[in-house]
């Protein structure tokens, strides 16, 4: 078998069953583990499949920039948002990450609530700016401009100051092994810190996030209290993540 017609089979095999095992391959062709291993890390370079221990999964579409993510499944995001800016009850202290669901989040807050967001992405910000009743606290740092958030020390040191109730969080990958997944560093060290100020967790979820991966590992899934997806988010995704003890939330067309 060629090396291209290999590679073709791997990424069919990543596309069915959701994951490529290198030993369970390697028997299947009939070829070493260390040529799978290779066409993997290859494949990988490309920017087609994330490499674990063990094999690949797909790689987190969600890894584009701020403008390319708000052509993502923008009804699901719209959907999402909207269900949980209704699990924001009056009085309380919540943190929302940067992201594009996250600023549909922030636009479907009632306007007469009375709050305290705390956030680190200007983009959230100037949507609550409209919310006169919302307390916000922008959380600075240095701007990273792929996701439009502040990263670094500075927030680092900001957010462990706040006790929140909930923390509305984005990723860009949700797997029941390999964990709770973003692409950068630094924004997952911010991820990791906004998780540990916050009572509960609540992960916003787009369908192309579950059974993806990216590079960079905030927590496992079961740290999180419950994750909350689309009315169209297949249920071989959410089947793993129920498994492994985590709380499926299901918005609806109307975002209830």
């Amino acid at each position: 078998m060629l090396t291209s017609q290999r590679k073709q089979h791997i990424l069919s095999v990543l596309q069915r069953d959701g994951n490529v095992v290198a030993k369970s391959l390697s028997e299947e062709l009939g070829l070493s583990e260390d040529t799978i291993r290779r066409d993997l890390r290859e494949l990988a370079a490309e920017g087609l499949l994330q490499r674990v221990h063990g094999g690949a999964l797909p790689v987190a579409a969600a890894e584009a920039d701020f403008a390319g993510r708000q052509q993502l499944v923008p009804d699901e995001k719209i959907a999402i948002g909207r269900a949980a800016a209704r699990l924001v009850k009056p009085g309380q202290v919540v943190f929302i990450d940067g992201g594009t669901t996250a600023v549909q989040l922030a636009r479907h807050l009632p306007a007469n609530l009375q709050a305290t967001v705390v956030t680190h992405s200007p983009s959230v910000a100037v949507e609550l700016a409209s919310h006169a009743s919302v307390e916000v606290v922008l959380v600075g740092g240095r701007l990273f401009r792929h996701s439009m958030v502040a990263v670094g020390s500075a927030a680092m040191a900001a957010i462990a100051r706040i006790h929140a109730d909930t923390y509305f969080m984005g990723v860009t990958g949700v797997h029941a092994e390999a964990g709770l997944t973003t692409g950068d560093l630094e924004e997952a060290e911010i991820k990791r810190a906004l998780m540990a100020s916050a009572a509960e967790t609540v992960v916003l979820a787009s369908s192309e996030k579950l059974g993806a991966a990216s590079a960079w590992v905030v927590n496992p899934v079961t740290s999180a209290a419950s994750l909350l997806v689309s009315p169209d988010a297949p249920a071989r995704a959410l089947a793993p993540l129920r498994q492994a003890g985590l709380t499926i939330l299901r918005s609806d067309n109307n975002g209830a």
